[in-house]
């Protein structure tokens, strides 16, 4: 008797740990079935995907959805529909809201305020602080926790452990992979006085890539010490790239679309738009980071979502804000690369759902395989289309990559065998669930 089930998507390309291949995908109860030929199954709802590409789904493991307390930039539904409408299945929060994401209390608030309102799966970093120090290891292993997050460097909002002790103190108790923004606050402090009032270009001459460096030395070796995992978030030069090779055991790496797509000519074009912490550098850097992505240094690309108002961005610089958009734009701007011969699909799987699996302990995700959620990023791989601000699902509402043709768009976001996101439009909406973790699964 022919199997049953929930749904069969049909004809398209499946790329998963065998490659690329023509195959249906049964689902069955939120989870993958069958991979094969299922031109005889019984299926309660089939998709005709032919001409498509099925990836597992995309996971965007550094997001600021700006809620509780700037829900004016973005809240936590209108991150998730940007999220979404770009093919983005599931997502990691920083806690670098108002009140901070730094207690049991505040994480199980995201929590229930995502409950019903956010439309991708999800999981909430929590701030490490000198405050909370003692408690990180409990705090990790909460449900819904993505894991703790410290800021070594200011950046938006008021998490800080800037001195080498409040870092150790927090890695000596760890023991799931800590994420670091690496940029050294007293080198900061000290070349505040390089920026120049109305240039942004003087942005990656204060934050110089000096102060990135130097910082991830210190965090390495503090690492290195406990013998603790961390993620050293957004890589914006090329000597960290080249220095984070040597130290794979302790640390993995994450870079960014923005890193990798704009150079030397941002400032010029987008002003303060291109304004981010850690800075858009110049052509050599971004070479320096491509390099990292070729040779296999980098393990995720994250989007770095981190949006503010047009008129908050229009500010004159120094006191203009950092952030930009990304979540929306991850998929189709690599997706051009892809295009261009820059990277392989398969790299871009790897960088986007098997690398935030496999570093992050991700349970039943990150892969098209039996027995794992069907969470699928749909895309058409010859799709031209142009970026535009109207797109964008965000609350701020614009992207610095407005008026940019790409090849290569999501057209459809399955998550649990459900179409939320279908050819730009939300269907389902609503049903995103916390994101389960091998480290700490519960009955």
């Amino acid at each position: 008797m022919p199997e049953t089930f929930d749904l069969v998507m049909t004809g398209g390309s499946v790329v998963n740990q065998d490659g690329e291949r023509r195959a249906d995908l049964g689902v069955r109860d939120g989870r993958i079935a069958e991979i094969g030929d299922l031109s005889r199954a019984h299926a309660g709802e089939r998709i005709d995907c032919q001409g498509l590409h099925l990836l597992p789904g995309v996971i965007d493991t550094q997001v600021h959805f700006r809620e509780p307390g700037a829900e004016d930039k973005e809240d936590l539904e209108s991150g998730s529909r940007a999220a979404v409408l770009g093919g983005v299945t599931a997502v990691f929060e920083m806690p670098n809201t108002n009140p901070l994401t730094v207690t049991a209390e505040a994480l199980a608030d995201k929590l229930a305020r995502a409950k019903g309102r956010m439309h991708c799966d999800h999981a909430f970093f929590v701030g490490g602080t000198h405050d909370n120090a003692r408690d990180v290891a409990e705090l990790e292993r909460l449900p819904g926790a993505a894991g703790i997050k410290i800021f070594m460097g200011s950046s938006t909002g008021s998490l800080l452990v800037s001195d080498d002790e409040g870092v150790s103190e927090v890695l000596s108790r760890t023991r799931r992979r800590v994420s670091f923004h690496s940029e050294d606050e007293p080198r900061l402090s000290d070349r505040k006085s390089l920026r120049v009032p109305g240039d942004p270009s003087s942005h990656p001459v204060w934050r110089d890539p000096e102060a990135a460096l130097k910082c991830t030395r210190r965090l390495v070796a503090i690492a290195r010490r406990h013998g603790a995992k961390v993620h050293v978030l957004h890589i914006s030069t090329a000597e960290e790239m080249r220095f984070l090779a040597d130290f794979k055991d302790v640390a993995t790496v994450e870079c960014t679309p923005h890193h990798l797509t704009l150079g030397s000519d941002a400032y010029a074009r987008l002003g303060t738009r291109a304004q981010m912490n850690p800075p858009v550098r110049d052509d050599a850097h971004r070479a320096g980071i491509w390099w990292g992505l070729e040779q296999g240094v980098v393990d995720v690309l994250g989007s770095d979502h981190a949006p503010h108002t047009l008129e908050e961005k229009a500010k004159p610089y120094p006191d203009s804000p950092s952030g930009m958009t990304g979540v929306q734009t991850l998929v189709p701007i690599m997706l051009d690369h892809v295009a261009a011969g820059r990277l392989s699909l398969a790299r871009f799987v790897d960088l986007t759902s098997a690398g935030p699996s496999r570093i992050f302990g991700i349970a039943r995700k990150g892969r098209i395989a039996v027995g794992y959620d069907a969470d699928l990023t749909v895309v058409d791989l010859k799709r031209r289309e142009t970026i535009t601000n109207a797109w964008i699902g965000s609350k701020s509402r614009w992207t610095p990559y407005d008026g940019t043709e790409v090849r290569g768009w999501p057209v459809g976001t399955m998550i649990r065998g459900r179409r939320v996101m279908w050819d730009g439009e939300i269907v389902t909406p609503g049903q995103g669930e916390p994101v389960r973790f091998l480290d700490t699964l519960r009955s």
